[in-house]
């Protein structure tokens, strides 16, 4: 009888909100279809399905820790994503939101092999790649995402581009609303299965290209070790990234302007925050079938 009488105050909890999570929805397709008009949008395609969901699970639970895994190519632009809309989310005073967990922190410590090699050179010849999943730690990452997703704070590795070192207790993770998962190999099969939210950032090759040798170089690579890990990196790509684009949830533009995410992103939040301060309004819309 007391687990019948739960069910159905859960029910009528959710019959509750439907409007308001209908009004959520409504409001960021708006905010889609004006992107579509931008000469760079920053959808490029977006599931309906992953919208209702995420409004719905955000009013019915609120104690809720959600998991966004953001994956793309070397230098496709997922950091500069994650980072403006962490300048967005400053901006509203929602400093608390985000936990950002980087894929990259989580490579093998290869320091040794390097210094036996004696140079990025002679370490990729002798068959080292940074670009397979087996140069990370992912059953590590996907276990602290576990853990943060469930309340506990954790200390993600410290990993040095220049060096190839990790140290096993660096930066201190705090569990979060929002918990973003970054990198390469995130949507990767056995790490995708526990996102909440799948996004891929879309890049042309061109553009990629540019953008990695000016990494490169600012990681120690230069030369023919850069044109070496280059050419591995195209290549592994079409194997372990690209395919990530037909499951993600989201997919986005890689080539927005910083201004711009983070403009879109604070219409998002502050849309949202408005639905939810006239939540009340929003409940008492009658629509069919809800709450007869």
């Amino acid at each position: 009888m007391q687990l019948e009488n739960d069910l159905n105050e859960q029910q009528q909890d959710v019959n509750s909100t439907f409007p308001v999570v209908m009004k959520i929805v409504e409001s960021l397709k708006k905010i889609l279809e004006e992107d579509k008009q931008q000469r760079q949008p920053l959808f490029i395609n977006v599931k309906e399905s992953v919208i209702f969901n995420l409004a719905r699970r955000a009013l019915n639970e609120p104690g809720t820790r959600f998991l966004i895994g953001i994956a793309g190519e070397s230098a496709s632009g997922k950091t500069t994503f994650v980072q403006n809309a962490i300048r967005s989310c400053i901006a509203e005073e929602r400093t608390d939101v985000y936990t950002i967990v980087c894929c990259d922190d989580y490579y093998h410590d290869w320091s040794k092999e390097l210094r036996e090699a004696g140079s990025y050179e002679a370490f990729f010849a002798k068959g080292y790649s940074f670009d397979t999943p087996a140069a990370v730690n992912l059953q590590l990452m996907k276990e602290h995402l576990i853990s943060l997703k469930n309340g506990s704070a954790v200390r993600s590795p410290d990993y040095n581009f220049a060096t190839c070192e990790s140290k096993p207790h660096g930066v201190l993770k705090k569990p979060a609303k929002i918990i973003v998962n970054e990198g390469l190999y995130v949507l990767n099969e056995g790490v995708r299965d526990i996102m909440d939210v799948k996004v891929y950032v879309f890049t042309p090759f061109d553009i990629i290209k540019d953008r990695w040798y000016i990494r490169a170089e600012s990681r120690g690579k230069t030369g023919k070790a850069a044109d070496m890990q280059f050419e591995n990196v195209n290549l592994t790509a079409q194997t372990y990234i690209r395919p990530a684009m037909q499951t993600a949830d989201i997919v986005m533009n890689g080539v927005v302007s910083s201004e711009y995410i983070q403009e879109i992103t604070e219409k998002i939040f502050r849309t949202i925050d408005n639905i939810a301060k006239n939540r009340y309004d929003c409940e008492q819309i009658k629509l069919p079938g809800v709450g007869v």
